[in-house]
């Protein structure tokens, strides 16, 4: 799913609409690839999203004010407060069949260019002047193959006219035949073909177009009826070409699918929208509030999933290892039986069958021709004592497995409370630093870390720790010998500690901190969650384990229902 041309035009003319004559107010880094504007437009303000961001750039506004997500504002970001910051809002447009969109500002200085190009894999958002590219968010330099250069300081110039594709409003019935006819044996899809040879036609809306005319959207192009494919898309481009737009989305399993601004009906449950900006808030979501990182937390989640199932798989065979000694033991009863039998063993016997016990079954040994009866037996001896020795090592390879199963849960719960890009960050980067993440390395922009999370009660300082280095940080550096420290039994989980000065904390502080502590793990969707507490004292670090995994003792267990701080 992506921002077609005919969904940026929609997108156009309700920025003209609602935007256009408005003040823009403030700037800021909502993440590293995406920057927010306050725009203060016909008495009120709006708050829009530009993201560069490869796997889902986007151009929307949201009714809420959006939250700058980096500790260290980006090159660009400081150049746009310094340039369009306090400018007005002048005009936004869309080049004929371009995904891309300008938005023109009035500044003392002269008037700018933010422009956004929200393509995949390729998408970009710069500042201009004069044609001028000031800064961008991807620089792309002039010997990278394929696309256009991409710099400060070098001239800015719209992507090259698509040639060899057809107008969708003025195509004849003729060429609509001649383009699903001309593919061959190929064999290819005509949604395929519909997108590769039509000016804005996406793959949703070359499917509905397919769907509509075949009652599927997958039928090959050779197979379709290419008159009636010309009669749907002729009705379906009509109020396309008048911008009448028909904005909504497509919604299974409580879940957002697609976004459109034409009626969608081989996708399940599509309704209309007030807007197209609506659609794209239900599709997307926006940057701010507690569900405001659930895509970019996607890509994690699915690693540590895989982790996890691998590290579950390694441990369970290890467990069984412990338990199962029959091939070690068939090793060894096999040499015990060569070297009993050596003497009817014929040269160059390859098997031979023998009872080691006489209520188990004959033993199948295989042997090496090439070799004595006495070495047959030394191999198996050697492969026997081999088993042996792997099976000393086996309780610390499964205390190893068990700490790493237990890291992986605990980041999962970690990225369960990220509330903010630079936490999911620090996952990512615990993963890498233990070796579970396969992806591309990255960084916390700065070098800035997010802090452990202080609230007070009444006058008691609480510290709860929302990953597994704040976990550490609060126990063994905000916590002293004497004050009171609370984790969610048996799961991952916040290190929750009550700072007490020397003081008995009374009971329904201690229930308040417990009833956080529940919050902050796995079992905050529940109605009653055991908390262990004890004092600060009795906590211990597990040896070479990952940074926040401790071991208690002396603990005392209370049940209190899961709740969020507020202040």
């Amino acid at each position: 799913m992506y921002l077609d041309a005919y969904t940026l035009s929609a997108v156009t003319d309700e920025f003209l609409d609602t935007l256009v004559g408005g003040r823009i107010q403030d700037v800021l880094d909502v993440n590293e690839t995406g920057i927010g504007l306050e725009i203060y437009a016909n008495h009120k303000r709006h708050y829009l999203y530009l993201s560069a961001d490869p796997n889902a750039p986007r151009v929307q506004v949201f009714p809420d004010r959006l939250r700058r997500g980096l500790p260290k504002p980006t090159t660009l970001g400081l150049l746009m407060r310094r340039h369009i910051e306090g400018g007005l809002l002048s005009h936004v447009s869309q080049p004929a069949w371009e995904r891309l969109l300008q938005f023109d500002v009035e500044t003392q200085a002269g008037t700018f260019q933010v422009i956004i190009e929200p393509l995949e894999r390729r998408a970009n958002l710069l500042l201009v002047q004069d044609g001028i590219i000031l800064d961008c968010i991807r620089r792309v330099r002039p010997n990278e193959r394929r696309v256009r250069a991409a710099l400060p300081g070098h001239p800015y110039s719209l992507p090259a006219p698509q040639t060899g594709k057809h107008d969708p409003t003025r195509v004849t019935a003729e060429v609509v035949r001649t383009i699903l006819s001309a593919e061959g044996d190929s064999k290819p899809k005509a949604h395929q073909v519909l997108t590769a040879q039509l000016l804005g036609f996406s793959p949703l809306l070359a499917k509905e177009v397919v769907f509509r005319s075949e009652g599927t959207a997958d039928a090959l192009a050779a197979k379709v009826d290419a008159e009636r494919v010309y009669a749907v898309l002729t009705e379906m481009i009509a109020p396309l070409s008048r911008r009448e737009w028909q904005p909504g989305v497509a919604e299974a399993d409580g879940r957002v699918t697609a976004y459109s601004v034409y009626p969608v009906t081989w996708q399940p449950g599509w309704r209309r929208t007030e807007s197209i900006t609506e659609a794209l808030l239900l599709f997307y979501a926006a940057p701010v509030g507690e569900h405001a990182y659930d895509r970019a937390k996607d890509p994690v989640r699915e690693v540590l999933k895989d982790a996890e199932g691998r590290v579950a798989a390694r441990l369970a065979s290890l467990r069984n290892a412990m338990t199962d000694d029959t091939e070690r033991e068939v090793l060894k009863q096999s040499g015990e039986l060569i070297l009993a039998y050596q003497y009817l063993l014929t040269p160059g016997q390859v098997e031979f069958r023998a009872q080691y016990d006489a209520e188990l079954p004959e033993l199948l040994i295989q042997l090496d021709p090439t070799l004595s009866a006495l070495e047959n037996a030394q191999r198996y001896f050697e492969r026997y004592n081999k088993a042996k020795r792997a099976l000393d090592d086996v309780p610390r390879l499964i205390a190893e497995t068990e700490a790493t199963l237990a890291q992986i849960r605990q980041l999962s719960v970690d990225l369960d409370l990220a509330s903010s890009f630079p936490d999911i960050d620090e996952v990512q980067q615990s993963m890498q630093s233990a070796g579970l993440w396969r992806g591309e390395a990255r960084r916390v922009p700065g070098g800035q870390k997010s802090a452990p999370l202080r609230v007070f009660l009444d006058d008691w300082v609480i510290w709860i720790g929302r990953n597994s280095r704040q976990n550490e940080q609060v126990t063994f550096d905000k916590g002293s010998a004497n004050d009171l420290w609370l984790h969610v039994r048996d799961v991952p989980g916040a290190h929750v500690i009550i700072k007490s000065g020397g003081r008995s904390v009374p009971e329904p502080i201690i229930e308040q901190a417990a009833a956080l502590a529940a919050y902050y793990s796995p079992l905050r969707g529940e109605t009653k969650a055991p908390v262990d507490v004890t004092l600060r004292s009795n906590v211990r670090k597990i040896k070479a384990a990952a940074v926040g995994m401790v071991t208690y003792r002396q603990e005392r267990t209370i049940m209190v229902t899961p709740r969020k701080y507020e202040a």
